[in-house]
């Protein structure tokens, strides 16, 4: 079982504050041969969720800005910061996907600036390893560099759109694999291997 995070909605008219995600995670998820389960954008809770529950790794969801680049949500921000904490320290895998990858780049000194062209699109990345390979796009923030333990794995120009921790077991995308209508056999791998999915 996987922890994976959550959006933060505003009040409905009845004074309700809702979390919510994406249905599509849960197919893909389940491709890449792991349970999700949804986590509460509540620091204690999720990590209290996250140790009794025993979960084998974390998934930090897309959607919104961070707090400090004017997102609505500073309790998911925490909440993310402190699994992202207590993966690096327990050996936990963890994969941040758009907005969780802006959470490690965050968390490890990275600044995050505007980049244009990059919203509801598509585009060619280029992996370290020279491959290429054409994935969604929907940010409009970024990082143009990164430093240890930080190392940039992918990139669009000067965008980076990939990163990993050069110690521990995290990991970080720009794109949104639960979001193709097919989801791509490369992607699936990728989560499968670094989360640890049996076969699928």
């Amino acid at each position: 079982m996987v922890g994976i995070t959550q959006r933060a909605l505003p009040p409905n008219e009845f004074g309700e504050r809702r979390c919510a995600l994406d249905v599509r995670w849960f197919p893909f998820l389940s491709a890449c041969g792991v349970t999700p389960v949804p986590l509460p954008n509540n620091p204690a809770l999720a990590l209290r969720t996250a140790r009794e529950a025993g979960l084998r790794g974390v998934v930090l969801s897309g959607g919104d800005d961070l707090a400090e680049y004017g997102g609505p949500s500073p309790e998911r921000d925490e909440t993310e910061a402190g699994l992202l904490g207590w993966a690096v320290q327990e050996g936990v895998p963890l994969l941040g996907v758009c907005r969780g990858m802006q959470v490690i780049l965050r968390a490890f000194g990275a600044s995050l600036v505007r980049v244009e062209g990059h919203v509801a699109t598509r585009h060619e990345i280029v992996g370290t390893d020279g491959v290429i390979r054409n994935v969604n796009s929907y940010h409009r923030l970024a990082a143009r560099e990164v430093t240890a333990p930080l190392e940039a794995t992918a990139s669009c120009g000067d965008v980076i759109e990939a990163i990993r921790h050069r110690d521990a077991r995290i990991q970080g995308i720009m794109w949104h694999p639960e979001r193709e209508a097919d989801f791509d056999p490369v992607d699936v791998r990728a989560v499968r291997e670094l989360l640890g999915g049996g076969a699928a």
